[in-house]
């Protein structure tokens, strides 16, 4: 079955927490310091979240602050990575964000990593150094429409 992209429910944070606790990147340094409610908060207060779905079975997840106008995680299931998922939920969030906002939008990355690159080559510009050891990247509507 092909993937199935959606806005992301309570009901799929236990698959969100999953997949957060298994990537092989950005790891957590304390699994507890995201909790499920930390999450269910989010989604009901703070922002809006997207899910790829295969088989029943949520494989990937977006999720942006819309008050703080940041990507908040963007992580897929070690399984599916290299299929294009990411860059997927990338594109939906962002085509989302600049509908509703034309301010730029940011994230934070370990350096050195998968994810670091992949931002890069999708036109995020690095803007500084976020928590002491994270690079941190902003994209603007232009950019994005003009790489997309």
């Amino acid at each position: 079955m092909p993937p199935l992209y959606r806005l992301a429910q309570i009901t799929d944070i236990p698959q969100i927490m999953s997949i957060r606790l298994a990537v092989k990147e950005n790891q957590l340094t304390d699994p507890a310091s995201i909790t499920a409610a930390d999450c269910q908060y989010f989604l009901e207060n703070k922002g809006n979240g997207w899910v790829c779905q295969m088989d029943q079975r949520v494989v990937g997840f977006s999720m942006l602050d819309t008050q703080a106008h940041q990507i908040w995680a963007l992580f897929i299931d070690p399984s599916f990575e290299g299929q294009g998922i990411g860059r997927a939920l990338q594109g939906i969030l962002l085509d989302w964000h600049f509908e509703q906002s034309r301010q730029p939008i940011w994230l934070s990355t370990s350096p050195g990593t998968r994810a670091e690159q992949f931002y890069r080559r999708s036109g995020w510009r690095e803007v500084g150094i976020y928590n002491e050891d994270e690079i941190k990247f902003e994209l603007d509507y232009a950019t994005w429409f003009k790489t997309k």
